[in-house]
């Protein structure tokens, strides 16, 4: 008996191995990882601040197994620095900028958030390696500016530049036929034509315009230094020795990474520091620790609907794309929920897209003005709000844009490709059997007739009268007036406040307040921020038997990763801006986007 018992006693070392240990790592690892997210009571924060900005995080993008080195998003900035704003732990902030491609809006943005920062007491430091005019932009809004020893600033000014492929295209039999409504909508010019249009140069140079101002102006006045010396740094010179940025007033200091870490630090604990001193707090780590809701007061809430990318259909090309974009149903979802939540009082739609499906863009709207009459909604447009990205903004109580922010683009193109020369090149062979007038009439292989493109220019127009109708009726304008600023038209956030298709120049945390006072939210209170939609990563759904999401997550980072390699990152953007039209659906879309981007470097 004694036997049996001590055989079947739980008390015995191999079970007491069993059970226990597990638990006690599990314990230990619990503590181990809430340490980390124990911060130490005086510290330096240190920001990366690099590559395109993208709004949010695009969770899909990571591949299994393989980390996405993924840096901070735009939306994780902007909060990250309104909340070290009030933090007196920090002692001083370094901000590590390199590498920064990004719209002008999003620069202004971070350059007052950068300047609350500095207007709270807290000492902002710069480090610049190698840098560009945006990545030194953005460095002149903190109190010094140290370039790494053996770095240099290469400060050339302004470029747009658009590649144009017809004559590429028409050498292996691919042509366009095209619908534009109106001269300034001129996505289809790069498919039709070889050099751009006098309309084209007309309002990218307004936009170079104010933006070139803006980073004159705003620089020259941090560096206390006269614009026209530096323009003409910009003009004569353009690479600078960090020496000669430092003798020149553009910098402050040169030093190294490590030496400048160990300053700062020094700074902190008030002698030279030693190793696990634990000064020195990662921007991830900091983020990890103030989350959720950065210390939000109460119960109430804002929903924080982020629009970001190509809008797209349901079901649509978009899944065999390489970029993620924004359909009808994830708005749906994030809509649904929201106005179901009883806490949350207002809605926050947040925009940085250059539109996309015409169609698809209409549907959002109708989505939008449904929730705008249960739930006050604001409108905070990022980087650029264009075409479709515009028309979701129309449903918005109150819309707030930069000054920089692309705006508008009030039109409608759509392009119809046929390679009846790569055909006839090819000697490929083709026998049709229809039914019915139109049934080939948009195929690949032949240029529209002169009766079906009739219907094509038609369709277009409709679509481009129903938009401009769409605006006239939210901005309060007559048709006419709408029209006088439609056609295409890209205007930038301050010209855009002028031409009456926003009410206030103001960013994200803007919005945010202007959403707490229409949802009467009590002033005094910090409201919690309720971010969608939810994004889920590639291992979410695997875990959650979603073997179809999982698929899509990786097949999208796979195609990301490709082109990444193959493409510089410069030029990728616009190659993905047509891939879905151009090498996927071979349909008719009837486009309702932006015709490039403006980027600073």
């Amino acid at each position: 008996m004694k036997d049996v018992n001590k055989k079947s006693g739980c008390w015995r070392i191999g079970c007491f191995s069993f059970v226990v240990v597990p638990i006690l790592i599990a314990v230990s690892a619990f503590f181990y990882f809430r340490s980390s997210y124990v911060l130490p009571d005086k510290f330096v924060l240190s920001v990366p601040i690099q590559g395109n900005l993208d709004e949010v995080h695009s969770l899909s993008s990571s591949l299994p197994l393989l980390s996405s080195a993924e840096p901070l998003s735009f939306q994780d900035l902007l909060f990250l620095f309104d909340h070290a704003a009030g933090d007196k732990r920090i002692g001083s902030i370094l901000l590590e900028i390199g590498g920064v491609h990004a719209n002008p809006a999003k620069l202004t943005e971070l350059r007052y958030s950068i300047e609350k920062m500095k207007a709270s007491g807290k000492k902002v430091v710069a480090f610049l390696r190698s840098a560009e005019d945006s990545d030194y932009l953005l460095a002149t809004a903190c109190d010094s500016i140290v370039v790494e020893e053996g770095g240099f600033l290469m400060l050339d000014g302004l470029k747009a530049e658009t590649l144009f492929y017809t004559k590429s295209l028409n050498k292996i039999g691919i042509t366009f036929q095209a619908s534009q409504w109106k001269t300034y909508k001129s996505g289809i010019e790069p498919f039709v034509r070889t050099g751009a249009s006098s309309e084209y140069l007309e309002q990218i140079g307004e936009l170079l315009d104010d933006v070139y101002d803006d980073y004159l102006g705003y620089a020259s006045k941090r560096r206390g230094i006269s614009r026209d010396s530096l323009q003409a740094v910009i003009d004569n010179m353009a690479l600078l020795s960090a020496k000669k940025a430092v003798q020149l007033g553009l910098a402050d200091g040169i030093a190294s990474s490590w030496a400048l870490n160990r300053s700062l630090a020094g700074k902190i604990t008030g002698r030279e520091p030693e190793r696990g001193d634990d000064v020195m707090v990662s921007a991830e780590r900091y983020r990890d620790s103030v989350e959720p809701n950065y210390n939000a007061d109460g119960r109430d809430a804002i929903a924080l609907i982020t629009l970001s990318g190509p809008i797209y259909r349901s079901g649509g090309a978009s899944g065999m794309g390489v970029a993620e974009g924004f359909d009808e149903k994830l708005l749906q979802r994030s809509l649904e929920v929201a106005l179901d939540n009883r806490d949350v009082k207002a809605l926050v739609l947040r925009i940085d897209s250059p539109g996309g499906d015409a169609l698809a863009s209409a549907d959002m709207l109708e989505m939008l003005y449904f929730a705008a009459k249960k739930k006050p909604i604001v409108v905070s447009m990022s980087g650029v709000a264009a075409s479709g990205g515009y028309m979701a903004a129309l449903a918005g109580n109150k819309i707030f844009a930069e000054p920089l922010t692309i705006t508008g683009s009030i039109g409608v193109y759509a392009l119809k490709p046929e390679i009846s020369g790569l055909v006839e090149k090819t000697g490929l062979q083709r026998e049709v059997v229809t039914r019915g007038r139109y049934a080939d009439a948009t195929s690949l292989f032949k240029p529209l007739d002169k009766d079906a493109y009739d219907k094509f220019v038609a369709a277009s127009g409709d679509v481009y009268h129903d938009f401009v109708s769409k605006v006239a009726t939210s901005r309060k304008m007559r048709w006419a007036a709408a029209d006088s600023v439609a056609g295409g038209r890209v205007w930038s956030g301050k010209r855009a406040l002028q031409a009456g298709l926003i009410d206030s120049l103001g960013g994200l945390h803007d919005a945010i307040r202007e959403a707490q006072i229409l949802g009467k939210i009590d002033k005094t209170k910090k409201p919690r921020i309720l971010f969608y939609p939810e994004r889920k990563s590639w291992m979410e759904s695997l875990a959650e038997g979603d073997f179809s999401g999982f698929s899509r997550s990786v097949t999208i980072a796979l195609k990301q990763r490709l082109i990444h390699e193959l493409v510089p990152e410069g030029q990728s953007s616009s190659i993905t801006a047509f891939y879905d039209m151009l090498m996927v659906s071979g349909q008719l879309h009837l486009i309702a986007a932006l015709p490039g981007e403006v980027v600073i470097r």
